[in-house]
């Protein structure tokens, strides 16, 4: 990371960035469509915020889909770990500062001074989207080749566990984006640091 030329997001990064927002709004869209075909959970989405328009239609958006977010995922998952940027941007993660910043963040006085700089919640954040995307792709698998994932059918409790872990992991990336969006507001600049870098 360059600080002293200003730039706060590195040019890989910006670009996975937007390349995982892109993959996680159309299998958020294909998904619902896809979970409309069941509603194992007793209610259906509206068929207006779905995408595919019927399910086989759905279910090659998310195939697609998939594949961006997997490998753009473990690209950046590898570029974090490469540039060590995982361990300095992420880690520590301490306790106390936590529910410091998680008090702040509640009253409105958490500071964004400086954009380079993670606080303890944006850390905590960051961390359960990448646990979470895994969870997303792991129970996915079992979704889509049960047989052939057999030890992870068990973990996630079988097929029908494995569409409950499935759309629960969903559900939690959707709060997580809807909260995101709303600190992006909160703190415009933070769009363009991650638009240009700087």
């Amino acid at each position: 990371m360059r600080i002293e030329d200003g730039i706060v997001h590195p040019s890989w990064l910006r670009a996975m960035h937007w390349l995982n927002a892109v993959a996680v709004l159309v299998l958020v869209l294909s998904g619902w469509r896809i979970y409309n075909a069941t509603a194992f959970l007793g209610f259906s989405i509206p068929k207006e915020v779905t995408l595919g328009g019927w399910l086989g239609g759905a279910l090659q958006w998310h195939f697609a889909a998939m594949w961006l977010l997997a490998v753009n995922g473990l690209l950046y998952l590898g570029s974090n770990l490469a540039t060590g940027r995982l361990w300095t941007k992420f880690f520590p993660l301490q306790p106390s500062a936590l529910l410091n910043d998680l008090s702040d963040a509640l009253k409105g006085r958490l500071d964004h001074g400086d954009p380079s700089h993670y606080n303890m919640v944006q850390r905590l954040a960051y961390l359960f989207v990448m646990l979470d995307s895994v969870v997303l792709v792991l129970s996915g698998l079992v979704l889509w080749k049960s047989v052939q994932f057999p030890l992870l059918r068990v973990v996630t409790g079988g097929y029908e566990g494995a569409r409950v872990v499935h759309f629960g992991a969903m559900s939690a990336l959707v709060i997580f984006i809807v909260v995101h969006l709303m600190m992006v507001m909160l703190v415009p600049r933070t769009l363009l640091t991650i638009v240009r870098g700087r």
